[in-house]
């Protein structure tokens, strides 16, 4: 593997950024990690059909990860602004950009960029 290939370095970041934020929520369990490289595999076969997406990468996993744990633990990460009311997932914004963020659309606010989650 080539340290130097764009592709490898997007996905490096894109699993550091998203497992950084895991263990930030201690979320961060064998399981869950698996769901990020299932992701990251995923991604490196979607960026190799679309070069020019390699630089959503970071995103899109935030996004797989956060669908597959509302499918088999519950809604994540969990607004940490919101206190009233029912407990609600930030969101990943924007949905194909490069530089994604963790926003509370309830209250209308970015709370974190994706891997900065504490």
């Amino acid at each position: 593997m080539d340290d130097a290939d764009p592709l490898e370095q997007a996905l490096h970041l894109a699993r550091a950024l998203v497992l950084a934020d895991l263990a930030a929520r201690d979320v961060a369990d064998a399981a869950v990690v698996s769901l990020v490289e299932d992701s990251v595999t995923h991604r490196r076969w979607w960026v190799e059909q679309w070069p020019q997406g390699i630089e959503y990468i970071t995103g899109l996993v935030a996004q797989d990860v956060q669908d597959a744990l509302l499918e088999r633990h519950g809604r994540w990460p969990l607004c940490p602004v919101c206190d009233q009311g029912d407990p609600h997932a930030l969101e990943v914004e924007p949905e194909l950009g490069s530089d994604p963020q963790w926003v509370c659309h309830k209250a209308g606010v970015v709370v974190a960029q994706v891997g900065g989650l504490a």
